[in-house]
């Protein structure tokens, strides 16, 4: 009896365990597995490979009028696209700053709101569902559109300009509305990140939503939103096409000092030196794709820092 028992439970066990794979099929797994990871490999190697050729290249042709000529003097002429020894790049460094400080002015404040509202107010009715949906498909809008809702709406229906067209508030606005979405979407994927028991534990203690959004779910987030801000603002520095089209394609030598006054940044200032017949301005256009890279990491370490000290003040 007691034999039986145990062929039974021998049976059983074998019973339940899961077929194993057979040498031809472990072998063909394996296979794939190394064409896989091949493939994913040669994608990566691509990438790097055209961004470093890319990257030599336009160190090349604009290291030499930056390292040939004095650096400061360079930088702190204005643009000129007549003389080659005046060309310079302090007011698109001025321009660029300008329109990111009122992009990030608009932007962070209006899109984190927007983040903890539809994440720790808004009800789950249909009506939320339509304004996330749009808020996704903002978010893969080409640029120049905003560039066109910049003109429309900013500089021909508000007057957000001076006597010489377009100003840096249009601009500055226009790159915000570019942004926006990305800071939406990626403050709430931050602000879904936390949680649950948090909340609760803030709830059970008496405190309000505002005040358990405002001193547990976004010192929790901040991180994150931190980083989508980032994206958003690096996305923000580098576009061309909706400050051409909102206006910046005027030709503009003086340093703005207001937000009323007109614009050129750095990437319009690069697209007007690659459009012009001389060799020596294309080189100017290198130096400043240059300049234009440093502006972009230090304004990256700067918030790279800021969001490393909120993460460490969080605790879990």
């Amino acid at each position: 009896m007691s034999a039986i028992a145990e062929t039974g439970r021998g049976a059983a066990s074998t019973g339940t365990r899961p077929p194993l794979a057979t040498t031809p099929q472990l072998r063909r797994r394996e296979v794939r597995s190394g064409i896989a990871h091949a493939v994913f490999c040669a994608a990566t190697a691509s990438a790097a490979l055209i961004l470093i050729v890319l990257l030599a290249q336009v160190v090349t042709q604009g290291w030499g009028e930056l390292g040939s000529n004095l650096l400061w003097e360079n930088i702190s002429q204005t643009e000129s696209r007549i003389v080659a020894g005046r060309a310079g790049f302090y007011n698109g460094i001025v321009s660029t700053l300008w329109i990111v400080a009122i992009a990030a002015l608009f932007a962070v404040p209006v899109g984190i709101g927007a983040a903890v509202y539809l994440e720790e107010y808004a009800p789950n009715s249909w009506f939320t569902k339509i304004v996330q949906l749009n808020i996704s498909n903002l978010a893969g809008v080409p640029s120049v559109v905003y560039g066109l809702l910049g003109l429309g709406v900013l500089v021909n229906f508000f007057k957000f300009g001076h006597f010489l067209g377009p100003s840096i508030i249009s601009g500055g606005l226009t790159l915000g509305l570019l942004a926006l979405p990305i800071i939406i979407i990626s403050s709430q994927e931050a602000i879904r990140a936390v949680p649950l028991s948090l909340r609760q534990a803030g709830y059970a203690l008496g405190a309000t939503p505002w005040q358990v959004a405002r001193h547990h779910v976004l010192p929790a987030a901040a991180s994150g939103i931190l980083t989508g801000t980032i994206l958003a603002v690096a996305r923000a520095v580098g576009e061309t096409a909706p400050v051409l089209v909102a206006g910046a394609v005027l030709y503009i030598t003086y340093v703005p000092n207001s937000p009323t006054d007109g614009y050129s940044p750095l990437p319009v200032q690069v697209f007007n030196l690659l459009g012009n017949s001389k060799a020596v301005f294309r080189e100017f256009a290198s130096a400043g794709i240059i300049l234009m890279m440093v502006l972009l990491l230090l304004l990256n370490s700067i918030a790279i820092v800021l969001r490393e000290r909120a993460g460490r003040r969080v605790r879990w």
